[in-house]
């Protein structure tokens, strides 16, 4: 009678041990494609310590980047418009082919205003990661009337182990012609008081102010401070830049390959359309950039760009 008993004990056991892994299963979802905002599609991406990023597949852009505390790192303007044509502000914007108005085209190009596509099978990436999902922009015959250039943008979000973020794109000519572009990504990381940040790594490089119709100035600072709306584009930058954030005693690391430059910006109260009056405090921008010297890609070749961003206490070198 005991033993019908055990073994009745053990096949409970594992009942309950196959409906818990099957619930976790479940419930761990990396990808999730969902609804957001005016019905606009978008991809959840989620690791199993319960950190996550979304992407909106209209302008290929970040939306949201929380840690395992639900704490999210980036901005969203409050007066953001999810209404194509217009760019959607905050997150992480693609500034491509073009930074700003530096060529001919609309300020900052056009993918940002493009829908792209979930790839599923993309070309080999090798990468370490505990989510991602892979995007891809393919150029559209209303493209080629204003940018002739035949070509296919593929980027990859993914979650690092490590709570990391990390951007990976990769552009491929498919034209016949070599091409050229400038290039940004343009994050809003969320900090406690813009007053209460500075951007290191920065210290005796040129830059270019922005505000003043990019005339070039050396940085003597050795911390980046804001009191007054800032907009430079600083010139052949190092790898690694740092967002101190003295009230919170956290330390934003922006890490970026392929990308020599990099802008320092916040508006303070300039008037901005889509952006809150009081947003300003919210949030710097530090972006990877590509900008004095365009990125030339050969018939058939492609072009590979990363920015990794993380999060670590001040105290903490990364």
């Amino acid at each position: 009678m005991m033993g019908n008993k055990g073994n009745l004990g053990f096949v409970i056991f594992l009942w309950a041990l196959v409906v818990a892994v099957v619930a976790t299963a479940i419930e761990h979802r990396p990808i999730e494609r969902t609804k957001g905002i005016n019905g606009l599609d978008k991809i959840i991406i989620r690791d199993r310590r319960g950190r996550s990023a979304e992407v909106y597949l209209y302008g290929g852009q970040v939306s949201s980047w929380k840690n395992e505390k639900g704490e999210e790192l980036l901005v969203m303007s409050s007066k953001a418009i999810f209404q194509p044509p217009t760019p959607i502000r905050g997150g992480i914007p693609v500034l491509f082919p073009q930074y700003s108005n530096t060529g001919p085209l609309p300020s900052h190009g056009f993918a940002r205003q493009r829908f792209w596509q979930v790839e599923a099978k993309p070309p080999p990436l090798p990468s370490i990661s505990s989510a991602h999902v892979d995007l891809i922009l393919r150029s559209s015959n209303d493209d080629l009337k204003i940018w002739p250039h035949k070509f296919e943008y593929r980027l990859r979000v993914a979650l690092g182990h490590d709570g990391d973020l990390t951007l990976t794109s990769r552009v491929k000519n498919s034209d016949t012609k070599p091409f050229n572009f400038t290039f940004a990504l343009h994050p809003y990381f969320a900090v406690s008081n813009i007053s209460e940040v500075h951007v290191e790594g920065l210290h005796n490089l040129d830059y270019l102010d922005q505000q003043k119709n990019r005339t070039r100035f050396t940085d003597h600072d050795k911390v980046i401070t804001f009191n007054a709306q800032l907009d430079r584009l600083y010139l052949s930058t190092p790898n690694k830049l740092r967002i101190v954030d003295h009230k919170k005693k956290k330390t934003i690391v922006v890490h970026k390959e392929g990308q020599v430059d990099a802008v320092v910006w916040n508006p303070w109260d300039k008037k901005v359309s889509d952006l809150g009056v009081e947003d300003y405090k919210r949030f710097v921008t530090v972006e990877s950039a590509a900008v004095e010297k365009p990125i030339t890609v050969n018939p058939g070749k492609e072009w590979k760009g990363i920015l990794q961003v993380s999060v670590v206490p001040s105290n903490w070198k990364a």
